[in-house]
């Protein structure tokens, strides 16, 4: 898959995303070592604590269909805005080493990857054995 199919995916769960509140739509897709593509969007709640990242719906998705290695995370919101703290710590937890591509809703991306979102991560290795 390429990264503009991968932005493709991204840009068309941004589309379906529920954000009555702040108006701010976000789509991921994030593409499993086997190939499989899983979309995600952003679900607001008026409990505001209650909304659910594209990134980490699309994640969670990928965990409940049995996936648990993943090579790239596309997101697209509408300014490339780049992905919160809770879902950069998510991502980090499940593919540290995944390429990530930020794309506008234009489908103009740039590419980084998680290391270099949260360079100093918190994984299972800081926990007391």
């Amino acid at each position: 898959m390429t990264p503009e199919q991968l932005v493709q995916h991204a840009l068309e769960a941004r589309q379906r995303a529920y954000a009555p509140y702040s108006n701010y739509l976000v789509g991921a897709a994030v593409l499993a070592e086997d190939g499989v593509v899983f979309p995600g969007c952003n679900v607001e709640n008026a409990a505001y604590p209650s909304t659910i990242c594209a990134e980490r719906v699309a994640l969670t998705s990928a965990i409940a269909n049995g996936s648990r290695r993943f090579t790239a995370i596309a997101v697209a919101t509408s300014n490339g805005g780049t992905p919160c703290g809770a879902c950069r710590q998510v991502m980090a937890e499940l593919g540290l080493d995944m390429t990530v591509y930020i794309s506008d809703e234009h489908g103009n991306f740039r590419t980084t990857s998680v290391r270099e979102l949260l360079p100093e991560y918190f994984g299972p290795e800081h926990l007391p054995a």
